[in-house]
């Protein structure tokens, strides 16, 4: 079966998903993938709308993010993954969006809303399970994703040249994006009072 018709019926029978967690560690392409790192333990989530903000037990300077995952029902297979951190002391937003394989590396992705298309993103990374958009997104991108609304999606090409565009919900984005920053803002705080204290003797 060509990569490219597993990709299709993916994003197909993936119309209709639920959210739910994800683990996105992935290791760079085209080389063999070592295994993966354990993911640091989750101590704070809040569910907002269709995403849902977490926190992790690990000193970051980006302590938290805000994710959706959507599966296709029947196999359980990742159609689509986005993380969104954000990081306080540089006021900057990290992103990390995941795809099936079978994509054109070339086409980036392009997710669009009712009044916003952005600017092609390009791939970073492939492993066995999927393609990694990462890097930086702009503030002002956030911004108009968090006041468009309800849907969005998520454009990318198969490698034979057909376009898909995955289902994106921006139900509670704005909301978990105010919730996420502020989390942020006091983990990273906490993190940087705990290690600017006096080490005991």
């Amino acid at each position: 079966m060509r990569i490219s018709r597993l990709l299709a019926g993916l994003i197909a029978l993936g119309a209709a998903t639920s959210t739910t967690v994800m683990a996105q560690d992935t290791a760079p392409a085209p080389q063999a993938a070592p295994a993966p790192a354990a993911p640091p333990a989750v101590t704070d989530t809040k569910p907002v709308g269709d995403w849902t903000v977490r926190c992790f037990a690990v000193a970051s300077a980006s302590p938290c993010d805000m994710y959706a995952e959507y599966h296709q029902d029947t196999s359980q297979q990742r159609v689509l993954s986005v993380s969104i951190a954000y990081v306080p002391k540089d006021d900057r937003h990290v992103v990390d969006i995941a795809v099936p394989l079978g994509i054109s590396i070339a086409a980036g992705v392009v997710i669009k809303t009712d009044s916003y298309t952005s600017p092609k993103l390009g791939f970073r990374r492939c492993d066995q399970a999927g393609c990694y958009v990462e890097g930086l997104m702009p503030n002002d991108m956030v911004a108009a994703i968090a006041k468009s609304g309800p849907n969005a999606s998520v454009n990318i090409m198969a490698d034979d040249g057909k376009p898909f565009s995955i289902r994106l919900s921006l139900n509670g984005f704005a909301g978990a994006h105010d919730a996420m920053a502020q989390m942020a803002k006091e983990k990273a705080k906490n993190t940087d009072a705990a290690a600017a204290a006096p080490k005991k003797k």
